[in-house]
C-alpha cells in the first residue's frame, strides 16, 4: 500500500459513520431538567454515603447496598409519588438493615458512653427531614447526612 495514497484521506460524499459537525438531535445548550424523583434519589445517596464515610464504612459492598436501596426506592416512589420527601430516611433505614444483616449495628451511638453499644435509629420512620436518634438517651444526634459533624 502506498502511504501517500491512503483511501481514508479522500473526501466522502454522503452520510458517514463518523463524527458530524454537531449533535444529531440538536444543540445541547440548555441543561436537561432533573426530575424531583432523581433529585431526591441523588440527595439520599449523597446523605447516606456521607454518614457511611463519617463512620469509615464505605467498602465497595456497602456502596452496593446503597445502590440497591436506591433502585428499590426509585420503584417505590414511582408507585407513590407523594413519598418522594421520605426517600432519604428510607434509604438510611434500608442501608442500616442491610448492614445489620451483613456486619452488625450501624451507626453506633456516639452519645452513650456507658452500657452496651447500640445503634442509632432513623426518625421519623416515614417522614421528611430524617434524623439519627438515640432512644436510650432520648435525643436527636444528627440529621441524616450529618454524622460527620459530631
Amino acid at each position: 500500500m502506498d502511504p501517500d495514497n491512503d483511501p481514508m484521506d479522500e473526501p466522502v460524499d454522503g452520510p458517514t459513520d463518523g463524527p458530524t459537525d454537531g449533535p444529531i438531535d440538536g444543540p445541547r445548550d440548555e441543561p436537561v431538567p432533573i426530575s424531583a424523583l432523581e433529585q431526591a434519589l441523588h440527595a439520599a445517596r449523597a446523605l447516606v454515603l456521607a454518614d457511611l464515610a463519617a463512620r469509615e464504612v464505605v467498602a465497595a459492598d456497602v456502596v452496593s447496598m446503597v445502590e440497591e436501596s436506591i433502585v428499590q426506592r426509585r420503584w417505590w416512589v414511582e408507585q407513590w409519588p407523594e413519598g418522594v420527601a421520605y426517600v432519604a430516611g428510607l434509604v438510611a433505614q434500608d442501608v442500616q438493615d442491610a448492614l445489620l444483616e451483613a456486619y452488625g449495628r450501624w451507626p453506633l451511638c456516639p452519645v452513650c458512653a456507658a452500657g452496651d453499644p447500640h445503634a442509632l435509629e432513623v426518625e421519623p420512620e416515614l417522614g421528611p427531614d430524617p434524623h439519627w436518634v438515640c432512644h436510650q438517651a432520648g435525643v436527636k444526634v444528627a440529621a441524616v447526612g450529618n454524622l460527620g459533624s459530631l
